[in-house]
């Protein structure tokens, strides 16, 4: 069996098989050459100077290289992690009164819807009792189940004063604003719903 011409010809196909030339290989190869020629041509005068230094200067040029790398890493990645740690507490704070003061105001909204409206006649009282402090600053008109106040030169303290009974005197529910403040203070429309109207 071992010499039939099938075993001549298995080891033909062998012998060929391992002369075979790789192609692709070869390629790599030359890729390979191309790339590391240009780099020898830029480090080989570079390492050769580097070595003709004296022990001391390449001592300095070294601790210069990590004072500059380590200062890139600091600028980049360290310091500004710092800051941020550093800032974390005072916006935690922040976040915190921000989210106290939200509940704060859904608890009076809730308060204030679970609040029973009065009748049109004692909140129009109410009102007409809180304008009648803003003197000729302020004028009341009446539409339907809304009134609408018209400021002119009101201080900031006056309207909040105004609000503040209109809400708690009259029930009154603000509906529409159109306030301009100037240096006199504010002059606009405001517009509030009584007597249970929207």
């Amino acid at each position: 069996m071992a010499g039939s011409p099938w075993c001549a010809l298995r080891r033909g196909v062998r012998h060929e098989r391992r002369s075979l030339p790789t192609v692709e290989s070869s390629g790599i190869e030359r890729a390979r050459v191309r790339i590391v020629s240009p780099m020898r041509e830029v480090l080989t005068p570079a390492l050769t100077r580097w070595r003709g230094l004296a022990a001391r200067e390449r001592m300095g040029l070294t601790l210069a290289g990590a004072v500059l790398l380590g200062y890139g890493l600091w600028a980049t990645a360290i310091g500004p992690a710092l800051q941020t740690l550093k800032r974390a507490p005072l916006e935690h704070d922040l976040l915190e009164s921000q989210f106290q003061t939200m509940q704060r105001l859904a608890a009076e909204a809730q308060q204030l819807r679970a609040t029973p409206t009065l009748p049109a006649d004692a909140a129009l009282a109410a009102l007409k009792t809180a304008t009648d402090r803003l003197g000729d600053k302020g004028r009341l008109n009446l539409q339907g189940e809304r009134a609408v106040l018209v400021l002119s030169g009101v201080s900031p303290q006056a309207l909040q004063d105004w609000l503040a009974e209109a809400r708690q005197g009259a029930r009154a529910r603000p509906l529409q604003a159109e306030l301009n403040r100037s240096a006199a203070g504010y002059s606009g429309t405001l517009v509030v719903g009584i007597g249970g109207g929207s």
